[in-house]
């Protein structure tokens, strides 16, 4: 069975692509080994998602295309 991290005291950070918007951003947290916990910065007391390592670093790496 497995756990959710403990993020009571997380650091969080915004995504380098928010644009230094205060509303719109992607927020991670670091050092939580294998998992990459993920919020949306508008609701910082909402739900949180936690992704896999390895998946979070295909996400980042990926070529991704606005349409």
């Amino acid at each position: 069975m497995k756990q959710t991290p403990d993020l009571s005291i997380a650091t969080w950070r915004k995504s380098s692509y928010s644009d230094g918007g205060d509303n719109n951003c992607v927020e991670v947290a670091d050092g939580h080994p294998g998992v990459v916990p993920v919020r949306d910065s508008k609701t910082p007391d909402g739900p949180v998602l936690v992704i896999g390592a390895p998946a979070w670093g295909a996400f980042v790496e990926a070529d991704w295309q606005v349409a």
